[in-house]
């Protein structure tokens, strides 16, 4: 998994609440075997018509949108089933980290476990930079570390993030890697019950 620590992105509101994963990454899709390659199918169901062409009224499609890899959305993202392809989606489609009052549970752990940095911030905050990411210039500089959220103003917003998860992305260690920083203890525990 990459490790994150400071990301600079633009910006990309999606002003809607309760966006579950079948939103995210439709159920037919879901047959790949590999984590790659879902990026294309995000949102699809809003981006794409009845006969696969792009939706003008959807505002992920319009230029102004390309190259976002911040996402702010509404309370409750990521709820529904526990597909761990919605975060595998959004994350090949190219967005870093996603902004939001709340998260489902379970969608909020396989997101930060896939290297996604999932930041809960005040309703008021996201609505106000929902306004400001608009016209589709709008950055957010994101820095882990010392949990912060700067915007074009200078404004800074600080956030909170569990230890854990915050030590996983900063050291990109999934939890295959996070196992084996114990390999050595691993190891002589092993050795010391075959002896």
């Amino acid at each position: 998994m990459e490790a994150i620590n400071k990301h600079k992105g633009k910006v990309f509101p999606l002003n809607r609440t309760n966006i579950d994963t079948d939103q995210i990454i439709p159920k037919q899709f879901l047959k790949r075997i590999e984590r790659t390659g879902f990026g294309q199918f995000l949102f699809y169901n809003w981006r794409f018509d009845n006969d696969g062409g792009l939706r003008d009224d959807f505002e992920l499609n319009h230029p102004r949108f390309e190259g976002s890899s911040v996402l702010l959305a509404g309370e409750n993202f990521g709820c529904g089933s526990s597909r761990e392809h919605a975060p595998w989606s959004l994350l090949d489609y190219g967005f870093k980290v996603i902004i939001a009052p709340s998260f489902a549970d379970i969608f909020y752990n396989n997101a930060l476990k896939n290297g996604m940095l999932l930041i809960k911030m005040d309703e008021k905050q996201i609505s106000e930079w929902m306004n400001q990411a608009e016209d589709g210039t709008f950055i957010l500089k994101v820095n882990l570390e010392k949990q912060e959220i700067t915007d074009d103003e200078g404004t800074v917003v600080t956030f909170d993030i569990p230890a854990y998860h915050k030590e996983k992305l900063l050291n990109g260690w999934d939890d295959i890697a996070l196992t084996l920083q114990l390999k050595d203890r691993i190891e002589e525990y092993e050795n010391s019950k075959l002896a």
